[in-house]
């Protein structure tokens, strides 16, 4: 069951003020960003963050699951917990690097 976008617009205002937030449709399912960095995989409204040791305490009753199929296990975050999510996101912010942008393949000349 794919994400609504009103699904999303709830996610982006449970973690208002921890940057600039926007998502993007992959994979057929949506990945969040605050401040360029991906940091929420959300598919079939659940919200997923990936397993770190860094968040072993925030999400230490958090149940876990994969986004798709073929995906590493994440937790599970309990989006409805406001103060939750905004830690959360805000410790993957600071963990997180800005993905490099990703180079051209160059054209060969003459074909």
């Amino acid at each position: 069951m794919a994400t609504p976008a009103e699904y999303m617009e709830f996610v982006c205002g449970q973690i208002g003020g921890v940057g600039e937030i926007r998502y993007k449709k992959m994979f057929g399912e949506y990945m969040l960003y605050v401040d360029d960095r991906p940091i929420f995989t959300v598919c079939d409204s659940t919200v997923y963050v990936k397993k770190l040791d860094e968040l072993q305490e925030e999400m230490k009753d958090a149940e876990t699951g994969c986004p798709y199929n073929g995906a590493k296990e994440h937790y599970i975050l309990d989006i409805d917990n406001e103060e939750l999510a905004k830690k959360v996101a805000l410790k993957l912010k600071e963990l997180i690097p800005v993905p490099k942008p990703k180079k051209k393949a160059k054209k060969e000349n003459g074909i």
